[in-house]
């Protein structure tokens, strides 16, 4: 089967670990990088001997699929743009900054029949593969997720930025969307919203507490999920679930969850190129993307809810 030419648009840190994965993979030809910094996109092609161009257009006639990794409130437009082209299209997460935006990704990839992948990366993190096979009845999740302030996509809400990625996996597991969102969240190092916590409380009884912060002392990506008779716990970062069991004789086993560690990117990019290959529904589809859009921009409504009623109390 021939290779998979693919480009990828925008070089900043996302996008050079693209560029490297996509390298790397023997079932994929780098064939072009594009950046709005021209000499940016010319020294990466140099390294990694393919075409570097600061302009769009070229794409079309050097590759069958693109990654996207431009800042979020461009997403749409790229995506839209290279579909349009012809081409096949994986974007970074979120897929959107709103809505609308995002709705129209979606109807774009389903009029021009390509395929739209969003990364939301956790998904292909081992320990989240490991977690989604012991999932039986999810009752109860404790999701923590922790990082050090840094000044990268300041542009967004740490509910866009960080807290997209548990609330994708936790809709995923739930197989619903929620019917109450409790939320409040503060801006501490910079304008948009820096820590957040949020309650979700779904039709089948199943409760999910998250929180997410872009300004603490540590790095912290672990989810606990509690089920019938059974409590699981997973770490991201080390790539670990572990499985507390009670029988019926209430008995307590302990034992690891089977884990195929490796790196979560190469994994998504390998997902992208065989839904291309075999023209199927991606795993993080445009749709599922949405409805994690939807529910964190409903999150990002709570808490300027919260705030306002915060605001006026202080005010008295």
């Amino acid at each position: 089967m021939s290779k998979i030419r693919m480009a990828v648009v925008g070089a900043g840190e996302f996008g050079r670990n693209h560029i490297r994965v996509i390298a790397e993979n023997p079932r994929a030809e780098l064939t072009a990088i594009m950046d709005t910094d021209a000499a940016r996109a010319g020294e990466l092609a140099k390294q990694f001997h393919c075409t570097g161009t600061e302009d769009l257009a070229e794409i079309a006639a050097l590759a069958d699929a693109a990654v996207v990794a431009v800042p979020t409130t461009a997403h749409s437009e790229t995506g839209i743009r290279l579909m349009e082209m012809g081409l096949h299209v994986l974007v970074e997460k979120p897929i959107a900054d709103n809505l609308a935006s995002a709705r129209e990704l979606v109807h774009v990839a389903e009029r021009t029949g390509r395929i739209l992948q969003v990364g939301h990366l956790e998904r292909f993190n081992p320990a989240v593969t490991a977690l989604t096979k012991a999932v039986t009845l999810p009752l109860f999740f404790e999701v923590h997720r922790m990082s050090v302030f840094t000044p990268r996509s300041l542009d967004i809400d740490v509910v866009l930025d960080l807290m997209i990625h548990d609330l994708d996996i936790v809709l995923s597991l739930v197989g619903e969307m929620p019917e109450e969102i409790r939320a409040a969240g503060l801006s501490i190092l910079s304008g948009k919203v820096d820590i957040a916590n949020v309650r979700l409380a779904f039709p089948g009884g199943c409760v999910a507490n998250l929180t997410a912060s872009r300004v603490s002392t540590e790095r912290v990506r672990k989810l606990r999920l509690f089920q019938p008779e059974q409590y699981i716990s997973a770490d991201y970062t080390r790539q670990e679930a572990v499985a507390f069991s009670v029988s019926k004789n209430r008995q307590i086993s302990f034992n690891k969850l089977p884990v195929t560690a490796g790196e979560p990117l190469q994994f998504e990019i390998e997902s992208f190129l065989e839904s291309i290959q075999k023209g199927v529904r991606p795993m993080v589809s445009g749709e599922e993307a949405l409805l994690a859009l939807e529910v964190a921009v409903a999150i990002l409504d709570k808490i300027e809810e919260h705030s306002k009623a915060v605001a006026k109390a202080l005010a008295h």
